[in-house]
C-alpha cells in the first residue's frame, strides 16, 4: 500500500498529526464499501492483506500532490490543534488501493520516499479517541516510517475488532462513528515494558532498523 503525505514547506504539518492522519487513511480505505466483497477494491486489498502488509510512504507538494488525487484511494485531512504555531498546516495523507511495488502509476513513482520528516512539534492533541497507538520510546524513526508503522497498528486494530468479540465489534462501530480518530503517543519506557496492548507491530528491519524491531502497538 502506497501512502502519500503532503509536504508543505511554507506551512508544514506536525509529525503527530501526520501519523494520526496516516492511520486514519489506512482504516478508512479498509472500511470503505468499495473494499467489501463485490466491491472494485476488494480483490486488491484481499490479496495484499493475505501477504506481508507492506506500506510505503512518499511525499508530495504542489501539483504532484494534486495529481495523485486522481488515483484510487482516500485522503484524510487532520487540522492542527488550536495552540499550534501560526505557520503549522494541516496534515494530509492519501492511502491508495494496494498494488505491486513495480510498476507504479507515474504520479506515484516519481515521488520521493527516503528522508521524509516533519516538525516534531508537540504531542497529540486528539482526546477521547477509541484507539490509542503507542510508538516504541526506545527507537527513532523518520516521519515517513512512523506514519507507516502507525498505519500498520491501525490496520491490525481494525482487523482485530472486525473478527473479535461483541465488545470489539461495538468498539469498531464507535470508532467508525468517530471518523476513525486515533491518538498517537510515545509512552514512557516503563509503560512500554508493561506491554499493555491488544495488537503489536514488529517491523521486519529492511529499511531503517537492523533486524526485526517492535515499533508500534494499539489498544482500545
Amino acid at each position: 500500500m502506497q501512502l502519500v503525505l503532503l509536504r508543505d514547506k511554507t506551512h508544514p504539518a506536525r509529525q503527530a498529526d501526520a501519523c494520526e492522519a496516516a492511520a486514519r487513511a489506512v482504516v478508512f480505505l479498509l472500511d470503505d464499501p468499495r473494499t467489501a466483497p463485490g466491491g472494485p477494491w476488494h480483490d486488491a486489498v484481499q490479496h495484499w492483506s493475505d501477504k506481508r502488509i507492506r506500506k510505503i510512504v512518499r511525499r508530495a507538494s504542489g501539483k504532484r500532490w494534486h495529481d495523485v488525487q486522481a488515483l484510487d484511494g482516500i485522503t484524510v485531512t487532520q487540522e492542527p490543534p488550536a495552540g499550534a504555531a501560526p505557520e503549522t498546516g494541516p496534515a494530509m495523507v492519501r492511502a491508495f488501493v494496494p498494488a505491486p511495488v513495480h510498476p507504479q502509476p507515474k504520479q506515484i513513482d516519481k515521488l520521493q520516499v527516503a528522508g521524509t520528516n516533519l516538525p516534531a512539534d508537540g504531542q497529540s492533541a486528539t482526546e477521547d479517541a477509541v484507539v490509542t497507538i503507542e510508538i516504541n520510546p526506545r527507537i527513532e524513526m523518520t516521519t515517513g516510517k512512523a506514519c507507516a508503522q502507525c498505519g500498520h497498528a491501525a490496520q491490525l486494530a481494525h482487523e482485530a475488532m472486525t473478527t473479535g468479540s461483541d465488545d470489539d465489534r461495538r468498539a469498531l462501530e464507535q470508532w467508525r462513528r468517530d471518523g476513525f480518530r486515533v491518538r498517537v503517543v510515545t509512552p514512557t519506557v516503563e509503560h512500554w515494558d508493561a506491554d499493555v496492548a491488544r495488537v503489536r507491530v514488529v517491523d521486519a528491519g529492511f529499511t531503517e532498523f537492523n533486524g526485526p524491531t517492535a515499533t508500534t502497538r494499539a489498544r482500545w
